[in-house]
């Protein structure tokens, strides 16, 4: 398990604070109505702890995404589900980059305390699927500003945020020079005219959307970087998501370890706890193995962030590892608990249900194997 300094215990220990005042209770009642957690978002938003990775000269605290990662760990470690909130603290991380002083002066102080909910990506679309180059959505220059048309899906959180990070392409396709050009990133102030959501319910409580745009139209100022530029941009980005999905999925990990080994001391079977037997005990520490491994290299790849480099290989890694971690770690807690596992009450169902997300999303695991077979280890692409 990895050291944290004083400060960074510190913060873990704030972040614990906030997040126990919001029981299993609360978060079952969310789950059962389908309802976003607001008040759990409102206490986090009020912590500044979601404006993290915002320098201080902007209002936010200044530390990097090691800090960042132990925030989003112990959000979902207390129970909670992190999906709800943690894009407020990596979205910011191509504005920072690459976002112009006016737009950083402009969005950044807000958002880092709280008065602008930065939670909507809009990239992903059901015909490209994985394949971001092949995104249809069309945002072409009208004078002074950018007219957006085509249709997103998996729009997370869109209608509980006031900002979204919007992907089109102001190259076609077929006029780009390669495949990898001609993607623009935008800045969208919502509720906006000419967004129209479509919510599609999912297994779990996530609010998730399908997107119209229909001549959305944003200002010019609010392009991100270089016009045409943005596939690199998303690239970086997507390293800061991939080690925010693996904090997510350690902390759920973390959780049903915790509950699993607690049951298996507690119940008691042919007058012996269930724990002393081998079938329950080693699952559990298998999966606890696993996620201290995944949480290394999830640290791993935030130090290679915060030092300015891109952490490709190690954010995928993590994200991998971790994501494996989690679901063995939910298949051991639910075998534990056995048919007290399907009961509501308990939690464990609803953590099942949660993590199984990082198997697929931010990216599949079989296209981080993908990447790592051709760009590591320096095999043929695959595809």
């Amino acid at each position: 398990m990895a050291e944290l300094t004083s400060t960074q215990a510190a913060i873990q220990a704030e972040v614990r604070e906030i997040c126990a005042q919001f029981d299993e209770e609360y978060w079952q009642d969310k789950d059962t109505r389908r309802e976003y957690p607001e008040e759990f978002l409102k206490a986090l938003l009020a912590s500044g702890w979601l404006g993290v990775l915002i320098p201080r000269e902007y209002g936010g605290k200044g530390l990097g995404m090691y800090e960042a990662a132990i925030i989003i760990e112990e959000i979902s470690k207390s129970g909670a589900n992190a999906i709800s909130c943690h894009a407020q603290i990596y979205n910011v991380a191509m504005l920072l980059r690459y976002g112009s002083e006016e737009l950083k002066q402009r969005y950044l102080p807000r958002i880092a305390s709280g008065e602008l909910r930065f939670l909507a990506f809009g990239l992903t679309e059901e015909a490209a699927g994985q394949d971001t180059t092949k995104i249809a959505t069309t945002a072409h220059r009208d004078g002074d500003v950018y007219v957006l048309n085509g249709h997103k899906n998996w729009l997370s959180r869109a209608q509980h945020a006031d900002l979204m990070l919007a992907i089109a392409r102001t190259t076609p396709l077929e006029d780009a020079h390669k495949k990898t050009h001609g993607l623009s990133a935008f800045l969208v102030d919502l509720p906006a005219e000419g967004l129209h959501l479509k919510p599609k319910p999912l297994m779990m409580n996530i609010e998730t959307n399908e997107a119209d745009f229909d001549d959305l139209r944003v200002p010019a100022e609010n392009l991100i970087g270089e016009e045409g530029a943005a596939f690199r941009q998303i690239l970086s980005g997507v390293n800061g998501d991939r080690i925010a999905a693996s904090s997510a999925a350690i902390g759920d990990a973390r959780w049903l370890i915790e509950h699993a080994t607690k049951y298996a001391n507690e119940r008691v079977v042919f007058e012996r706890p269930i724990g002393q037997n081998q079938s329950v005990q080693f699952p559990i520490a298998h999966a606890y193995a696993a996620t201290e491994a995944a949480s290394l290299m999830r640290f791993r790849a935030a130090e290679k962030y915060d030092r300015g480099e891109e952490p490709g290989p190690e954010s995928n890694m993590a994200k991998l590892l971790s994501s494996e971690a989690s679901w063995e770690a939910a298949n051991a807690a639910m075998s534990t608990y056995g048919g007290a596992a399907f009961a509501r009450s308990n939690g464990v169902e609803r953590k099942f249900r949660e993590t199984r997300l990082f198997l697929n999303a931010p990216g599949s695991n079989s296209l981080i194997l993908s990447y790592l077979s051709q760009h590591v280890l320096g095999m043929p692409r695959s595809f």
